[in-house]
């Protein structure tokens, strides 16, 4: 057993720069890595959750209440995996960091030796009873994933029900029926698949040739509003339709030249069944000989361009015209079937069955004709209601606040409820496939892993179903609605064929989801897995020996406006599921909001905008129960990764005030550098790791003298041990709040010589004062110009900010790379 005085792995050393290797690599691992089973945002990489458990979770062999039992089996441990350990304790330590950045390496994840030797120390390090590591902001896994794999128990909770069906799949049916559940899969998806080609053929129509369609390529429409026009205006990203090198394709507008001269109006409503105006505009496919040949697209900004008369029109005009059309997505018939409005067609993508790759080919009249079809059918089914009641296709509203902004770009151009996310013929196809899979269920007992596996496929179809993904060019296939911690609307999209062989379709999702399963294995225990508010947690006082969780970064991500995506499609699939539901408000048709500790949802158009207050009083109650479930020895980590100072503080108050004491912090690059969200969410490319522990009941006061004594010191050995490890810029700011913290968390309160409580906002001026100081007599020549004259002391705080934010420059660009 560890005495509770002995420190941990983390509280004094940690391979930063090796696990930071590992975990940005693990980014761009697709195949066989756990997050392949469902979309989940702001996911932790397993190799930074791996080494921190193992850091949290083994002694220092070089303090003295280190248990001489953990270090004599360390020893006998470690050369299975590496050479012989030396003699002496620190010869010790350093082979367990070896180990420690060793394991975070995405080849060794499954490595059988790999896994009994961390498991070994994990058993070696607490032999009376098997640790509880408890993460109460779950999310996508990844933290009780590794603790089951280093033989832990774990219990999982999160407030959203679609991270709890995640969680539920992948802690508890994978670990608990092993290999054989890839294989039913396979076995139970080829019947919808089948089923599912024979109900929606008709509305995906294969070409006279013998070619099937793979995705059709659609663009919302405006009408120019200039005088003597009224051109139709279809809405294009760009014209591209094929980049590859070797085989490029592209679009052509064609003005036709008679209108071009006389710029007359045409008249009402002619529109031919191909999709374009009689008079004015059409398209052909061409091989451009270079990029310059290709047009530009007609739409930036929301100020589209007309292609008949050149006027531009405004941003508001667009977004009043699609509100019309309830966001444009479907296309608009008249009473005899032909096109007069709404999304146009571009493209058709197309499989030969006897040629390699794509084909590109103008729209013909079979192509509206099998969208007009759709239209009926669905009109036709949904009006009856499921036996729950639930409308077929998602009429639930969207949410009306996301983040500091709007959600307001789908609201903006009239899309209403979460079903205007989707044309009418993908909803059709969904609200089939969800009828096949009832069948099966109807007539298959014991289906419950594989229906639950098989609806997390089928929701992985659905971010590559939607009327909102783009055509990526390169890839020739349609990209996923999630390229970023957002919810877009597009102006040109890509509609995927759900019953094809390829990308977008249900059997390259199944194939995919088939082989991850194989991949991943199932090498673990089983966990625990609830739906809870982590204000309130359903665990008994001192229970658990870890606390460790990546909360919620007060507004970079809305968890539950996204994860409404998903939620209202899963619900259908699995109506009577336990999880699939909010507990608290048995009337909200949506994941809880109310209690999400963000600031980013608002349960309503009128509802109260969350704030910072309310984001900080969640926290510290979080952080008190978390607290309160862990035993007298028990350890916490909280990953956070914010970039702004206000969220910093509410998070770092809500700590102080559950009283727990910071002992250490580490930034690991968690994030690739070039990855598009980082343009646009505020977190950090490093996660910065803060370690604690619960502050003693009989913690002293401190003097506020000798806190701003310590301070300068213990920051400035900081920034050169993390720019020792390759930490730069913002995220080299941020990792400076644990060192300080750790001076200040400490006591009970802190007082100045007057008797006045020094709050934590006060303190981080002193930081960011500090850390500037530092920036400066690094841009100055190091701290012998600070000794001659005192210059960096004598800046005014504007100086010292800029002297900072110049710092972050010199010492990072695009990659995260030192600047020569």
């Amino acid at each position: 057993m560890i005495p509770k005085e002995c420190k941990r792995l983390a509280e004094v050393d940690f391979p930063i720069a090796v696990v930071s290797k590992h975990a940005a690599r693990e980014k761009s691992i697709r195949h066989g890595h756990p997050s392949t089973l469902h979309l989940w945002w702001a996911r932790r990489p397993l190799a930074s959750c791996r080494a921190m458990l193992l850091g949290l979770l083994l002694p220092d062999p070089c303090d003295p209440q280190c248990p001489g039992d953990f270090r004599e089996k360390a020893r006998e441990l470690l050369p299975k995996v590496q050479g012989n350990v030396g003699p002496k304790d620190e010869d010790l330590r350093k082979a367990l960091l070896y180990f420690i950045g060793e394991s975070s390496n995405w080849d060794h994840s499954s490595d059988r030796t790999f896994l009994e030797v961390g498991r070994g120390l994990v058993k070696a390090a607490h032999p009376e009873e098997t640790p509880l590591v408890v993460d109460p902001f779950a999310g996508g896994g990844s933290i009780p994933l590794e603790a089951l794999r280093l033989g832990c128990e774990a219990f999982a909770s999160d407030l959203n029900p679609v991270a709890c069906l995640i969680l539920k799949v992948m802690l508890e049916d994978i670990p608990r029926h092993g290999p054989e559940l890839a294989e039913e899969l396979r076995k139970v998806g080829k019947e919808i698949k089948k089923a599912a080609e024979k109900e929606l053929a008709e509305f995906y129509p294969s070409d006279p040739d013998g070619s099937r369609p793979m995705a059709y390529l659609w663009a919302r429409t405006v009408r120019c509003e200039a005088p003597n026009c009224g051109a139709e205006i279809p809405l294009v990203r760009s014209f591209w339709l094929c980049k590859k090198a070797s085989r490029k394709r592209a679009l052509r507008p064609i003005v036709d030249s008679a209108w071009a001269a006389q710029r007359g109006r045409p008249a009402q409503g002619q529109v031919s069944r191909q999709g374009t105006p009689t008079t004015a505009l059409r398209f052909e496919i061409f091989e451009p000989k270079s990029d310059e040949e290709v047009p530009p697209g007609t739409v930036t900004r929301a100020k589209a361009t007309c292609l008949c008369c050149g006027t531009v029109l405004s941003p508001e005009r667009v977004r009043a015209q699609l509100t019309v059309q309830r966001g444009g997505g479907d296309v608009i018939f008249d009473k005899k079937g032909n096109r007069n409005g709404g999304a146009r067609l571009m493209a058709v993508v197309t499989l030969k069955p006897v040629e390699q790759g794509r084909n590109y080919r103008l729209p013909t009249a079979l192509d509206y004709d099998a969208v007009r079809k759709a239209q009926i059918k669905l009109l036709e089914i949904a009006s009856t209601p499921l036996p729950n009641s639930l409308s077929r296709v998602p009429d639930e509203p969207l949410p009306w606040q996301h983040g500091h902004r709007s959600i307001g770009s789908p609201r903006v151009y009239g899309m209403q409820n979460w079903g205007d996310y989707f044309t009418e013929r993908q909803k059709l196809s969904l609200e089939l496939i969800r009828e096949i899979l009832q069948r099966a269920i109807n007539e298959t007992q014991g289906m419950a892993p594989r229906i639950e596996l098989l609806v997390l496929t089928i929701s992985k179809l659905i971010e590559l179903a939607c009327a909102n993904c783009r055509w990526e060019p390169v890839a020739e296939c349609p990209r996923s609605i999630f390229t970023r911690h957002d919810l877009p609307a597009t102006w040109d999209f890509a509609e995927g064929v759900c019953i094809s062989e390829s990308s977008g379709s249900f059997s390259q999702v199944l194939d995919n989801m088939v082989s991850n399963l194989k991949t991943i294995g199932s090498n673990w225990a089983a966990g625990q897995i609830q739906i809870a508010d982590a204000c309130d947690l359903p665990l008994p006082t001192h229970s658990a020996k870890l606390l460790f969780t990546d909360p919620p970064y007060y507004d970079a991500v809305a968890y539950a406006d996204l994860s409404d995506f998903f939620f209202v499609w899963l619900k259908r699939f699995l109506p009577s599921h336990p999880l699939l539901h909010d507990p608290f408000d048995p009337f909200n048709p949506l994941v809880p909001k109310k209690e999400e500790l963000t600031v980013t949802t608002v349960s309503s158009r009128d509802g109260v905008p969350k704030t910072k207050e309310f984001f900080e009083r969640g926290m510290t109650q979080a952080f008190a129960e978390g607290k309160r479930i862990l035993w007298e020895d028990g350890m916490g980590c909280v990953v956070f990764a914010h970039k702004t100072t206000e969220g910093w503080e509410a998070l770092l108050n809500a700590m102080l005030q559950a009283r727990w004491v910071i002992t250490a912090s580490w930034p690991v690059t968690t994030e690739m550098g070039h990855r598009f969200n980082a343009r646009d969410v505020a977190a950090l490319a490093a996660s910065v790791h803060i370690i604690c522990r619960p502050r003693p009941e009989e913690a002293a006061v401190g003097d506020w003298g000798s806190v701003l004594r310590e301070l300068p010191e213990r920051v400035g050995d900081w920034i050169e041990r993390l720019q020792s490890e390759g930490i730069r810029g913002a995220d080299l700011v941020f990792a400076c709040i644990g060192p300080a913290l750790e001076i200040f968390s400490r006591y009970s309160k802190v007082e100045t010589a007057e008797g006045r409580e020094v709050k934590l906002a006060e303190f981080l001026e002193k930081v960011w004062e500090v850390v500037g100081r530092t920036a400066l007599e690094q841009i100055l020549g190091t701290a012998e110009a600070k000794a001659r004259n005192g210059l960096a002391g004598a800046l005014e705080e504007d100086a010292r900010l800029t002297a900072l934010f110049l710092w972050t420059l010199q010492s990072t660009n695009g990659e995260g790379k030192r600047q020569k």
